[in-house]
């Protein structure tokens, strides 16, 4: 989840480390060896993600638009699980959460204890009946899509707005992963960070390009087992090297770094980070693309589980930090700084490949969420009247990655685009507010209308938006009282505007009764 939170980490402000890490006590090291070595693991790495998305091309031949948007629905839990994980946690669980536990201590991780929580009750609450419900509503692909069909509407509003709020959202969002990839190559190897975010954009959007949904969840199934691996690695080898005598003297805790309860409003947005999932197209994708409700439990078990570990992990890389490294002018680098402490260059090019993992696997999710939603949802019935074939619809998804990644690409590179971490953190809390209690609603309560839908869509996305630039110095995260008011205005609205039809009312039914014929 690239950017999870400027209020959870300091400013990341990353430099190039020196050749002994910039720590007292680091073994000296062969800075060139070391550059070369990481730098060929990063070649290597970034070749393997190509040979997936061209493995794909080669065998898109007639997948149509739901193949290449959806994966026809045949997604095997493992990859589910770890796809959409991976799709969520950015650079941010390597570098901006163990920062901000690093700089400010445990009461931070109620960030974390909030995405998890969350992510729980995503698999639990709403997985099985997102994917029953998607089937039913006409196959549906996409969210907005599926938010129109559920009420058998003609009218285009919902999927119009969705689509746009998608498209300006996620290449905010892209622009972010892209920065994230040039600034770790610039830090690690000491390429120009231009020149590296070029790289970046351009390795995201081939695979993406090439093998549509497939690709990205097979990419992002190995990016997230890189990122799992790294996590576990380095804090567990840290801890033997602290215990060896060999890591920080004396390292300095300050007072209450342990205390994990800090106040109220720590406490609370925290936790609303969790209400994100319920909301994040990119994510929730995934339990739509599942092969089966079997395979689904499968993946809910899996991916809690990588999850919990990621998470807490991240937060002991940032602890272990302490009493390895000692202190670290930059809290951002911390990871980075451990793994160059302790392994060799070609093992501390795989690990810190995680953090390149980390950042293209939301990119390329986000891309296709936003290609998909402009594609099915704009392209098609405004543009076209609902006359393109699959294969226009197809070949049109893979020119919107184009363009999109050029979009974030200039905004990436441009030095004066201001915080994109804080936009994206931002965008997250849109996303929330605006389609998690909606969909939600439109998944348990057999009332909700499509009127309720849009108003919902509308008042959570203005109240998180209007929150953020008037209220944003309370403290309080905006998605919070977004999410909580666009749940009401949607219940309010459906309850005024007159009972759903009587088709409507058995598409419920029939969602809630949908068995699988396996």
């Amino acid at each position: 989840m690239d950017g999870h939170s400027e209020r959870a980490a300091p400013r990341v402000k990353i430099r190039i480390i020196s050749e002994s890490c910039g720590i007292r006590g680091a073994p000296e090291r062969n800075g060139e060896y070391m550059r070369i070595a990481e730098l060929i693991v990063f070649i290597v790495y970034f070749i393997f993600m190509l040979g997936i998305g061209i493995i794909f091309f080669v065998r898109s031949r007639g997948i149509g638009e739901k193949g290449y948007f959806l994966g026809n629905r045949k997604m095997g839990p493992w990859v589910t699980a770890l796809s959409a994980g991976a799709s969520d946690m950015s650079a941010w669980v390597l570098m901006g959460l163990p920062a901000s536990v690093f700089a400010a201590g445990l009461g931070k991780t109620w960030i974390a204890i909030g995405l998890l929580i969350g992510y729980i009750l995503s698999w639990i609450i709403e997985a099985p009946r997102l994917r029953r419900f998607t089937i039913v509503s006409k196959d549906s692909i996409t969210i907005p899509q599926y938010l129109t069909n559920r009420f058998l509407s003609a009218n285009k509003a919902v999927q119009i707005t969705c689509a746009v709020i998608f498209l300006f959202a996620y290449t905010i969002y892209a622009a972010s992963s892209i920065k994230a990839c040039g600034t770790l190559f610039n830090t690690v190897i000491g390429i120009e960070e231009r020149t590296a975010m070029y790289v970046a954009a351009l390795i995201i959007v081939s695979y993406t390009f090439l093998g549509g949904f497939s690709a990205v969840c097979w990419t992002d199934f190995f990016q997230g087992l890189l990122m799992l691996g790294a996590l576990l690695i380095a804090p567990i080898f840290a801890l033997f090297v602290v215990k060896s005598g060999r890591g920080a003297e004396n390292p300095v805790i300050e007072a209450g770094y342990f205390k994990l309860f800090t106040n109220w409003k720590d406490v609370v947005s925290g936790l609303g980070w969790g209400l994100g999932y319920f909301g994040m197209p990119h994510i929730i994708i995934r339990f739509m693309s599942v092969r089966s409700e079997r395979d689904l439990k499968k993946g809910a078990k899996i991916g809690i589980m990588w999850t919990t570990l990621i998470l807490a992990f991240s937060v002991i890389s940032a602890v272990v930090g302490h009493y390895l490294l000692g202190t670290v002018e930059d809290s951002s680098t911390v990871f980075i700084q451990m793994v160059r402490f302790i392994f060799p260059g070609a093992v501390s090019g795989l690990l810190l490949s995680a953090i390149l993992a980390a950042s293209m696997s939301t990119a390329d999710s986000q891309l296709l969420a936003a290609s998909s939603a402009f594609v099915s949802d704009v392209y098609q019935p405004v543009f076209r009247k609902g006359r393109a074939n699959d294969n226009e619809m197809l070949w049109a998804g893979r020119y919107v990655v184009l363009c999109i990644t050029v979009i974030a690409l200039i905004i990436a590179v441009n030095p004066n685009s201001g915080t994109i971490m804080g936009l994206v953190e931002n965008a997250w809390g849109v996303f929330g507010a605006a389609f998690g209690p909606v969909i939600l609603l439109s998944l348990y309560w057999k009332r909700m209308n499509f009127a309720g839908a849009l108003a919902g869509i509308i008042v959570g996305a203005a109240v998180d938006i209007l929150w953020l630039a008037f209220l944003g110095s309370t403290g309080v995260y905006e998605i919070v009282p977004g999410f909580i008011m666009g749940g009401i205005a949607a219940i309010m609205v459906s309850l005024s505007a007159g009972e759903p039809s009587r088709e409507v009312e058995e598409l419920f039914d029939k969602a809630v009764a949908y068995e699988d014929k396996e």
